[in-house]
C-alpha cells in the first residue's frame, strides 16, 4: 500500500491573521497562566534587555497542526511582532518525537505570556490532525482510500468546530459535518439525514428518503436504515424504491442493541458480539444489496469506530465503503512544551534541555 499524501505538504499557502477569530483578551493576559504574566513583569523590571529563543516539541510520532494558527496569535498579540524571529515547520508535516517544530527569538516581555496558549492550540491541532490521519490510514489498508467522514460536533464545543475541522482537513478526513469545520479550508459542510428525520415520519424510512430526494435533488442519495434496528430490511426497501438514484445506505446501530437480522437468523449466533455495526451485520447487508442487483449501493458505517476498530474492519475485509468517525477523533493525547533554551546568543536552559536545530524549520516574515 503506498503511503497516504497529506493534504498540505507544501502545496498550500499558510492560512494568515484574517483567518482566526482571536478572544481580544489575550493581550490582557486572560487565558495565561498568571506566573508568565508575574514573569513578564518582573523581566520588564529587572532583566529588559533580553533576547531569548523559545523552542517547541512534543514526544510522539505526529501530524503537526495549528502552526499557522499560533504564527497569527504571535502576529497579533505579541508586543513589536515584526522585530521577533520566527522559525516555523508547516501544518501537516510529519514529526518526531522531540523534534523542534517552533521556535521564537526575541525580547521574552515582547511574547513570553503567550507559551501556554501555544502550547494549548499545538497540542490541540496536533492531537485532532494525528488522529484523523491514523483512521484514514487505518480505512486504506485494504489499498483503496476510503473516505472519512469528520462527524464531530456533538462531541466537544461548538466554539472548536472551525480549527477541529480544520485539523482534520490537515489528517485526511474527506468531508466534515458542519459549515463551521470548513470554514478555514473554503469548502461546506455535508450530510444526509439523521435519524430525527425518519422519527418525523413514523420510523418510515422510505417515505423519509422521498422527502429528503424532493428537498435536496442534487444530493447524493443516502438513506440512513437503522431507525427500526433491522438494517436489511429497511436498506432492501430504499434500494427497491430508488433503484440506482440510491447511491448509499448508513448503519448507526448502537452498541447496545442486536438488530432483527441476528433473530431471524439465530443459527449464525455464538462466535461473536452480535451488538451494534458489527462485521457479520455488514457482511449479511453487502450479500443481500448483492443478491437483489444493487451492487451499486454503499456502505457507510458509523458510531463508535476509531482507528483500532476500522483496522480489524480492513483485515477482514468487512465490506465498509465510507466511515463516518467523531469522539475518538477528538481525544488529545500530544501535548507540546516550549522552552526557554538560550540567553542573548548563548546556552542558557533547564537541565535536561537544550537547542535542538531542525534544518526543516523555515523563517516566517
Amino acid at each position: 500500500m503506498k503511503e497516504i499524501k497529506l493534504k498540505l505538504e507544501g502545496k498550500i499557502k499558510r492560512l494568515t491573521n484574517q483567518t482566526f477569530k482571536f478572544d481580544e483578551r489575550i493581550s490582557e493576559g486572560w487565558f495565561s497562566a498568571v506566573y508568565f504574566l508575574k514573569t513578564k513583569e518582573i523581566v520588564e523590571r529587572f532583566k529588559k534587555d533580553n533576547i531569548v529563543t523559545m523552542q517547541f516539541f512534543q514526544k510522539t510520532d505526529a501530524i503537526l497542526c495549528g502552526t499557522d494558527e499560533v504564527i497569527a496569535l504571535i502576529k497579533t498579540f505579541a508586543s513589536n511582532p515584526n522585530d521577533l524571529e520566527i522559525y516555523s515547520l508547516k501544518d501537516g508535516d510529519k514529526i518526531v518525537p522531540f523534534e523542534t517544530v517552533l521556535t521564537i527569538t526575541g525580547p521574552y516581555q515582547n511574547f513570553g505570556y503567550l507559551e501556554g496558549i501555544i502550547d494549548g492550540i499545538l497540542a490541540r491541532r496536533t492531537s485532532v490532525a494525528t488522529n484523523v490521519y491514523n483512521v484514514v490510514k487505518a480505512a486504506s489498508l485494504s489499498g483503496v482510500k476510503k473516505p472519512v467522514i469528520f462527524m464531530g460536533d456533538r462531541d466537544d464545543h461548538f466554539t472548536q468546530q472551525a480549527g477541529d475541522g480544520y485539523a482534520a482537513y490537515i489528517g485526511g478526513s474527506t468531508a466534515q459535518a458542519t459549515h463551521a469545520m470548513n470554514e478555514w479550508w473554503g469548502k461546506k459542510g455535508m450530510g444526509t439525514m439523521p435519524h430525527a428525520l425518519i422519527q418525523l415520519f413514523e420510523g418510515d424510512v422510505v417515505a423519509a428518503t422521498h422527502a429528503y430526494k424532493e428537498t435536496f435533488p442534487e444530493d447524493d442519495l443516502m438513506a440512513l436504515v437503522d431507525y427500526n434496528n433491522d438494517v436489511i430490511t429497511d436498506a432492501l426497501k430504499v434500494a427497491r424504491e430508488f433503484g440506482n438514484e440510491l447511491k448509499g445506505v448508513r448503519i448507526d446501530t448502537s452498541k447496545t442493541m442486536v438488530d432483527q437480522y441476528f433473530f431471524r437468523n439465530p443459527d449464525v449466533l455464538g462466535s461473536f458480539d452480535p451488538r451494534g455495526a458489527n462485521p457479520e451485520l455488514i457482511f449479511a447487508l453487502r450479500e443481500a444489496l448483492d443478491n437483489e442487483g444493487f451492487g451499486h449501493v454503499k456502505i457507510i458505517g458509523s458510531g463508535g469506530f476509531d482507528a483500532n476498530r476500522i483496522e480489524e474492519y480492513e483485515k477482514r475485509g468487512v465490506p465498509v465503503d465510507i466511515y463516518g468517525v467523531g469522539s475518538s477523533l477528538l481525544k488529545i493525547h500530544i501535548g507540546f512544551t516550549g522552552d526557554n533554551v538560550r540567553l542573548n546568543g548563548q546556552h542558557q536552559a533547564k537541565t535536561g534541555r537544550k537547542y535542538r536545530s531542525n534544518p526543516r524549520l523555515e523563517k516566517i516574515d
